[in-house]
């Protein structure tokens, strides 16, 4: 009986999320569920996964753990607990282990620790929260370093809502402590609100797009309009991608990538034709800007910008900050 009753409790150790590492004063908090000393079951393959927020789609999810070769994920946030990782690993499956670290200062991005943990995860996800946070502890630290030689080392890399809006070329920082709508934004898209991030992350297939995310939900399409023209004048090549909220994007390596959606989830591409006319202080105008929604019986390619069966298409202008004539969902 005492045996069964140490085996029992043996499995409910591994199986349970570890406490929290950190104490008053610590970089971070630490928490762990599964067989951290697993061998992985198959090979890892090079992928993004590009979830808009929300509840999450188990499907892309498992699409995940499979590109992770069923091995240990790592969750990087800036804010919560080890919820997701439990998540992951009880209601998702398929995957030896979860260990999710949660920032609480910049510090904890050189914290060796860290680093080795991210060295050694077979797929990382980036959880959702504010990006700024994402932005002050990460850019120009051995983290962000360790998620581009994650990415190099071909293994798998997925994002949620902040953890999404931080991936792209040019990331929407959300800096001045806010989360600008779409009116705003296209009132002044040259202004300080639209706090736009470059040289943070550098994943394959996205260095000349915007990210945004919980899009259609939020009437989040105005403002990656307005994101695009800034991010412009850096970029004259940047383009926007929006994913509705319970939506993912699954990016394989050749770039080929298909949507998971609940009815009616979508991602939005981005494609502004020509200049747009833009001063500091002044409302945006475009005369181009073509949409294209993608849903599940459809796809994108990432390299061509090509949507193969696409859910909705057309030309819609910008005009004294008004954006008129924007396709959509029939």
């Amino acid at each position: 009986m005492k045996t069964l009753l140490r085996l029992a409790l043996a499995v409910l150790a591994l199986l349970a999320p570890a406490a929290a590492s950190a104490r008053p004063g610590e970089s971070y908090s630490y928490y762990a569920i599964g067989d951290l000393a697993a061998a992985r079951s198959g090979p890892t393959a090079p992928a993004l996964m590009l979830v808009g927020g929300g509840d999450w789609d188990y499907g892309a999810f498992r699409w995940f753990a499979e590109r992770a070769g069923h091995g240990h994920i790592v969750v990087l946030r800036a804010s919560g607990e080890g919820q997701a990782g439990e998540e992951i690993y009880s209601q998702v499956g398929g995957v030896a282990s979860v260990q999710t670290i949660v920032f609480h200062s910049r510090a904890a991005a050189n914290d060796a620790r860290v680093l080795d943990i991210l060295a050694h995860a077979d797929g990382i996800f980036i959880a959702g929260g504010d990006q700024a946070n994402y932005v002050r502890y990460w850019k120009d630290t051995p983290v962000a370093a360790a998620l581009d030689a994650h990415v190099r080392r071909g293994r798998p890399l997925g994002g949620t809502s902040a953890g999404l809006a931080i991936l792209g070329g040019t990331a929407y920082g959300a800096m001045d402590g806010g989360s600008i709508d779409s009116p705003a934004a296209l009132a002044d898209p040259a202004g300080p609100a639209v706090t736009l991030v470059t040289g943070f992350l550098h994943m394959p297939r996205l260095a000349h797009v915007v990210t945004d995310t919980h899009f259609a939900k939020r009437d989040r399409l105005g403002r990656l309009v307005a994101f695009v023209a800034k991010a412009r004048l850096r970029d004259p090549r940047a383009i926007g991608l929006g994913i509705d909220e319970g939506a993912a994007l699954c990016v394989e390596a050749d770039g080929s990538a298909k949507l998971h959606a609940p009815p009616g989830g979508h991602a939005w591409l981005v494609e502004p034709h020509g200049t747009a006319r833009l001063r500091a202080g002044k409302p945006l105008d475009w005369a181009g800007v073509r949409i294209t929604g993608i849903a599940p019986d459809g796809a994108i390619d990432l390299r061509t910008l090509r949507v193969t069966r696409p859910a909705f298409s057309g030309v819609a202008r910008v005009a004294g900050g008004k954006l008129i004539g924007a396709p959509g969902p029939k």
